[in-house]
């Protein structure tokens, strides 16, 4: 399959005053539409071409770095854009995603402090996640590109750390724009729509 930029689900100026519409024009109309041109030139001269997106990003990973670098991140910012939605975030947790983040993390002030503290901690670019391995569910950060696919685990959430998706907004406040993510913007319910397909 060929990689194909998503339209946003959401108008540019949806997500103000916590992500801006020049953040989301730049993000999304020239960082991400360069993954996704890049990944498909790449793409044309691999044996991977014809799998699935997540069957690339697994086969690339170690074995082909351009590819992976850009499969990758197309991969991650596809489910970027649907991890957030105007008037978002927040502390109204669907049940079943509530119960499972107590369960395995602790209360969700634990998981909120446990996710900044892994997306301020990633050094350079990179992202922070909740994932899910071996059924329970996880904080970890990853450098670049990567994510958790590669270590054996499903992303439910993940917040991108690389300067472009908060340098406009937030200058070098990387912890500002992460607990704004969390507190404003996340879509719970997606998540919960991943945690329950995991």
């Amino acid at each position: 399959m060929s990689f194909s930029l998503p339209d946003l689900p959401y108008a540019y100026e949806a997500l103000g005053p916590y992500i801006s519409r020049e953040t989301l024009e730049f993000h999304h109309d020239k960082h991400h539409k360069a993954y996704v041109d890049k990944g498909n030139e790449l793409l044309e001269k691999s044996p991977l071409k014809g799998k699935s997106l997540e069957e690339i990003v697994k086969g690339a990973y170690g074995n082909d770095a351009p590819l992976f670098n850009n499969a990758g991140q197309h991969f991650n910012h596809l489910h970027f854009w649907k991890w957030m939605k105007p008037n978002g975030g927040g502390d109204k947790l669907p049940g079943e995603l509530a119960k499972q983040l107590e369960a395995d993390i602790g209360p969700l002030d634990k998981v909120k402090k446990d996710f900044i503290d892994a997306g301020v901690g990633q050094f350079g670019s990179g992202w922070a996640w909740l994932a899910v391995k071996d059924g329970k569910i996880g904080v970890m950060k990853t450098p670049n590109g990567e994510n958790p696919l590669v270590n054996g685990a499903t992303p439910i959430l993940g917040c991108d750390v690389w300067e472009h998706s908060y340098y406009i907004d937030y200058r070098n406040r990387r912890a500002d724009y992460i607990k704004a993510f969390l507190d404003n913007l996340v879509n719970w319910e997606y998540v919960a729509e991943l945690l329950a397909a995991a």
